[in-house]
């Protein structure tokens, strides 16, 4: 063996043990996650997986969906016990995030997981809820509102993905992985330790101009992204995204529920103008509430203003 042949070899076996040390590291952080961040809500069985949630409070009914890598605890931050005070919350994982899942990665179409969260709402006997989305959230809303009317009393978006995207947001590139080998595998390696090493960063574009909250990871769902599924599941239901939106966009003028939409003008996630006028110029009477100053995630730094929101558009069915 020459001695380029010795130092390849050598690179190689350095690069299998680097792997699998990513691995077992991986495998450790994520059993620590799951004892540390168990379920605290219900589960339903819907066609394809089954679904948990947090129904909390008394009154009408108002079914919370959160955003892309996301889950219930999003909410749980600042807007679930504070909306419990005026209606009846449900805030659910969407489906193969938090602690929900999907049989097949087929399920992470927004159609899907429309359907999987309207069947929830039937076999929960909610009448009509009044659905709010954030983010990718806000697109799941959309369809279920378009695709299961009769499940929905209306929308209250908040940062919502409503138009079709070039690219994907600089945040999230990390995460778009085209191939299911691969995105399995990465998450299985070296997504986790890349995410302890990035997170700060990562959480700071998502709420810039804001600053994140110290204790969002603890308190706001953050560390349930440490687990290898919940990577798969974010890059899965990104993948998808491109898939589903351009085929939604022309139906929006069929919307026929009470809509409304709240955004921050600094978002640094999406473009607000885009994602605003994308719903706008079909429903231009739509109520709009634009915070100054304001990015991505309004439902954890601006609760009150978000709260007000949502108790309004809920007026507007009732």
């Amino acid at each position: 063996m020459d001695i380029l042949q010795t130092i390849l070899y050598a690179g190689l076996v350095l690069i299998i043990a680097g792997f699998l040390a990513a691995h077992v590291f991986t495998r450790s952080i994520a059993r620590k996650v799951r004892e540390g961040v168990p379920p605290r809500g219900e589960f339903v069985d819907v066609s394809g997986g089954r679904l948990h949630y947090v129904d909390k409070g008394q009154g009408r009914p108002i079914v919370l969906i959160h955003g892309l890598s996301g889950n219930l605890e999003n909410f749980g931050y600042a807007m679930i016990d504070r909306l419990a005070e005026d209606f009846r919350v449900i805030a659910v994982d969407r489906p193969g995030c938090g602690h929900s899942t999907r049989d097949i990665d087929a399920l992470a179409r927004l159609p899907n997981q429309a359907a999987m969260i309207a069947e929830m709402i039937e076999t929960l006997e909610l009448d009509k809820p009044l659905i709010v989305g954030h983010s990718l959230g806000g697109a799941v809303s959309l369809f279920m509102a378009l695709n299961h009317p009769g499940q929905v009393g209306g929308l209250a978006m908040l940062a919502p993905l409503t138009a079709v995207q070039e690219t994907a947001p600089s945040v999230f590139k990390g995460i778009d992985i085209a191939n299911p080998l691969l995105r399995r595998f990465i998450g299985n390696t070296v997504a986790i330790p890349m995410s302890l090493r990035q997170g700060a960063a990562v959480l700071k574009v998502v709420f810039a101009p804001e600053t994140p909250p110290e204790d969002f990871r603890t308190r706001g769902g953050g560390l349930l992204t440490l687990r290898p599924e919940a990577f798969y599941a974010a890059s899965t239901d990104l993948r998808s995204v491109s898939l589903d939106i351009a085929d939604i966009q022309p139906r929006y003028a069929d919307l026929a529920c009470p809509l409304g939409m709240l955004y921050g003008d600094g978002d640094a996630v999406l473009d607000h103008q885009s994602h605003i006028q994308a719903i706008q110029r079909h429903h231009p009477d739509m109520p709009l509430v634009l915070l100054e100053g304001v990015g991505h995630m309004p439902i954890v730094t601006r609760p009150e203003e978000t709260h007000a929101f949502i108790r309004d558009m809920y007026a507007k069915i009732n």
